[in-house]
């Protein structure tokens, strides 16, 4: 089981670059992304100063015993509908069992605390079944349906949308705390 200290987030520096591409251009993380195309370093580069300039924006890495093992996208940051959309992945392979579960904890503890958002939203490929179950763990609801929403692999799918309230997470973060860290 893991131990609740020996996780964190801290925000994504330039010295996690060539890792997070890495990850990110992996064939199982690709195959969720919208983007499934091999990420060059130029387009990795632009798209992280781009981001870290940003106020709507927030790119954390997610660290178990101080190795960093998956990235949190928190987009579209809106204080004025206190809202915002949310992307994530584990990027080690194999993770120790509940480190998604523990990462999305730490994740909706920093929209909803830190950043005092409302609604966290998401959207998540039809086909993508593991993150749609995820996402009914940590809270979210399914809001809706974009039909033909995306192309992968040449054929457009279609994308759910879903969303937890502050209040929904207030609900479910105590049992999510218990299943990743027990009884800390």
């Amino acid at each position: 089981m893991l131990r609740q200290e020996n996780c964190s987030l801290r925000p994504m520096s330039p010295t996690d670059l060539d890792q997070v591409l890495a990850w990110r251009n992996s064939p199982r993380i690709r195959a969720a992304m919208f983007s499934d195309h091999i990420i060059t370093i130029e387009e990795h580069r632009a798209w992280f100063q781009k981001v870290q300039n940003s106020e709507g924006s927030k790119l954390l890495i997610f660290l178990l015993e101080d190795i960093a093992v998956g990235v949190v996208n928190i987009t579209d940051i809106d204080f004025r509908h206190n809202h915002c959309f949310w992307g994530f992945y584990i990027g080690i392979e194999p993770a120790p069992s509940g480190t998604g579960l523990a990462m999305g904890y730490f994740a909706l503890n920093y929209a909803f605390g830190e950043l005092g958002i409302r609604k966290l939203c998401s959207e998540v490929i039809v086909s993508n079944t593991t993150s749609l179950r995820y996402h009914h763990r940590l809270g979210f609801y399914e809001e809706g349906q974009f039909r033909e929403h995306v192309k992968k692999d040449g054929i457009y799918a279609d994308v759910i949308r879903l969303a937890c309230f502050r209040s929904d997470w207030e609900k479910v973060k105590r049992d999510i705390a218990q299943r990743c860290f027990g009884g800390e």
